[in-house]
């Protein structure tokens, strides 16, 4: 592999990467506040995907031609309507069974995924759809390296939501009571904070990002599938263990690595091998450092 390789994959794989680790902050954030791994969330990016290419669609009828407000719209509407999305599923598949036994929670969000890809299918059907081409895709050679202006958005997006999302949950009240709930919930409902909100507005945060880092996906790639949240769902829960999960910077971290390691494999090995060592290195991880690269819960970090 010569270093001109190298360096393309390595950006190859940040740019991915980038938008597995927003996908990832919403499992980090949900197991950090309630301990619960909530694999709706892959469904939730499916959604948000999906919304998109409607909302991409609905402006082009209008003739909104700037490129900029065209997706600052889009990620905008369809961040509010996947976390709206993101409350039903807590207030009706979740809160019911706050005081349940774990695994019927566990149970309960994989139901919520399989019903949300499924409702997908239904309504959308089995075809791909593709994105509008909002941004120039013609390629810029950065030395080496080649580059597009849409993967420059992408990663440059992606990064400052999550980073966004570290300022909120370090410096805000609804932040800190997030903290405080994730230590001590019953400590935290006694100081006046009101937990049940602070759940739910775990969950709405977690499928915003889901829904931003879909319209980024169908942005980079051009299509998207009724499929996409199974294997997207996955890779980023193996971004977020790998990261630290309940850790907010190691669901970046975990995203970078996840899509560094993906973008080698899927340059150098037969397709096949892609999903094969993504999720063989996330039982490496669970046998060698089951608490990540950070290895911190966000509760750990108040």
């Amino acid at each position: 592999m010569s270093p001109q390789e190298l360096l393309q994959q390595i950006v190859n794989g940040l740019v991915v990467g980038s938008v597995y680790g927003l996908i990832a902050l919403g499992y980090t954030m949900v197991y950090g506040i309630v301990r619960l791994i909530n694999f709706a969330q892959g469904g939730l990016y499916e959604v948000g995907a999906y919304l998109g290419v409607f909302i991409f669609t609905l402006m082009g009828k209008f003739s909104l031609q700037n490129p900029v407000l065209a997706i600052a719209i889009t990620l905008l509407a369809s961040m509010v309507l996947t976390a709206g999305l993101a409350y039903l599923v807590e207030r009706i598949a979740y809160r019911p069974l706050r005081n349940a036994p774990l695994l019927a929670s566990l149970v309960s969000s994989l139901a919520v995924f399989f019903l949300l890809i499924s409702l997908v299918q239904v309504i959308t059907g089995a075809q791909p759809l593709t994105y509008p081409a909002v941004v120039s895709t013609t390629p810029w050679h950065l030395g080496p390296v080649v580059l597009s202006l849409t993967s420059v958005v992408i990663f440059v997006v992606a990064v400052l939501m999550m980073i966004g999302m570290q300022v909120f949950v370090q410096t805000t009240k609804s932040g800190k009571a997030m903290r405080a709930v994730a230590v001590n919930r019953n400590a935290a409902s006694l100081m006046g904070i009101n937990a049940t909100r602070i759940v739910s507005l775990t969950f709405v945060l977690g499928g915003a990002m889901a829904a931003a880092a879909g319209v980024l996906y169908g942005l980079n790639y051009g299509t998207v599938t009724y499929d996409m949240g199974e294997f997207g769902g996955l890779v980023a829960f193996t971004a977020a263990v790998m990261g630290g999960i309940g850790n907010v910077p190691g669901a970046l971290v975990g995203g970078l690595t996840v899509g560094v390691i993906s973008s080698f494999a899927s340059a150098f090995l037969p397709n096949q091998w892609n999903e094969a060592i993504v999720f063989g290195i996330l039982i490496l991880i669970l046998a060698l450092r089951p608490q990540g690269i950070l290895g911190e819960r966000v509760a750990e970090r108040a």
